[in-house]
């Protein structure tokens, strides 16, 4: 019998939890049959919730943990504090090696506090950076940007080496033979960007598993033409919530301008679909969360306002992340990197 992969669920993390988190969970076992699910947390309500749901009871544990981490503790003290929260119980299996992923809408301080000092990073990473999934202009195609908030301080080794992580997991999970790599700047030219991207723009072009194209602006991030953008971790944030607000504001705006008028209506409800294949499009719930390269196990950091189907999304990209056996692929190119003498 085919092993099956077993992805654990902070049933208590996130700002709908536990009701929307166990029921995403239980939905992405319909879509594959290749993984299990634990759900972590205070059983009794997990219980109650499951009872009112359909789905294969072999493929659901259900794991105490009575106590939650909330978002407005301080990270390192809360996990210190907190061994039987439902992120730290999550932590110690994941070490322990009986579960091979996990996936939280909780406070992201926590999961990636908990997750480098209680996981442990992959020998060779300096710092673990967060690589959310985005959508971009061309269809079918997406962007990958790192680090998007676990390290607002950066050094060129650090850049480098999202580099390296970030062309693996677009190659193993977005199915990219060669990635491009762009380094975010405030210019394309070379010479533009601060002291951090001029120090790390030479150790960038030697890069072997990615084809670094330079640098790019923010307005360029969805524009398709890289698979990977690199940045520290205070600018990748800036970038995407900047990106997270535009969308929001545009479809907001569109929807007043349209229905203010009689005309605007009528040329709604003839574009309906297409406006709806264009929201579903942008819409980056729909792509899971954001991983959290650099660590020994796939972590998967969703949305903190996420409901059933982003919680359902970031469960198969978690599924499939595994699958693709990312962590391995990530230590093996850092080894290559290291052998090929891009250091720093």
């Amino acid at each position: 019998m085919e092993k099956r992969n077993k992805i654990l669920i902070d049933a208590f993390g996130g700002d709908n939890a536990p009701e929307e988190i166990v029921k995403g969970a239980v939905a992405a076992l319909q879509k594959e049959s290749g993984f299990t699910i634990g759900l972590t947390g205070k059983s009794e309500e997990i219980e109650k919730i499951l009872s009112g749901l359909r789905y294969d009871k072999n493929r659901v544990e259900v794991i105490e943990a009575p106590t939650v981490i909330t978002c407005e503790e301080e990270p390192t003290l809360a996990v210190r504090q907190k061994p039987d929260s439902s992120m730290c119980v999550a932590f110690r299996l994941l070490k322990e090696d009986a579960a091979d992923a996990f996936v939280s809408a909780g406070s992201s301080g926590a999961l990636l506090v908990g997750s480098t000092l209680k996981v442990g990073r992959i020998k060779g990473v300096n710092r673990p950076a967060l690589c959310p999934i985005l959508p971009t202009v061309r269809e079918g195609k997406k962007v990958l940007l790192l680090d998007a908030g676990a390290n607002a301080d950066c050094k060129a080794i650090n850049l480098v080496q999202f580099a390296v992580m970030g062309a693996v997991y677009a190659r193993v999970a977005l199915g990219v033979e060669k990635p491009k790599v762009a380094l975010l700047s405030n210019g394309t030219e070379e010479k533009k960007g601060n002291q951090l991207n001029h120090e790390a723009y030479p150790y960038l072009k030697q890069l072997s598993n990615g084809e670094f194209i330079g640098n790019i602006e923010a307005r360029e991030i969805m524009s398709g033409v890289c698979d990977v953008v690199v940045t520290d971790g205070f600018s990748g944030n800036v970038a995407l919530k900047s990106m997270e607000g535009s969308m929001k504001g545009m479809f907001s705006m569109m929807k007043e301008e349209i229905f203010s008028t009689l005309r605007g209506k009528i040329g709604a409800l003839l574009l309906k679909k297409s406006f709806y294949r264009l929201k579903k499009t942008l819409d980056y719930n729909r792509y899971g969360g954001a991983v959290f390269l650099g660590v020994d196990k796939v972590v998967i950091k969703a949305h903190g306002s996420s409901k059933a189907e982003s919680i359902e999304n970031a469960v198969l990209q978690a599924a499939a992340a595994v699958r693709a056996e990312t962590v391995p692929a990530i230590r093996k190119e850092l080894l290559s990197a290291e052998m090929e003498g891009i250091q720093i």
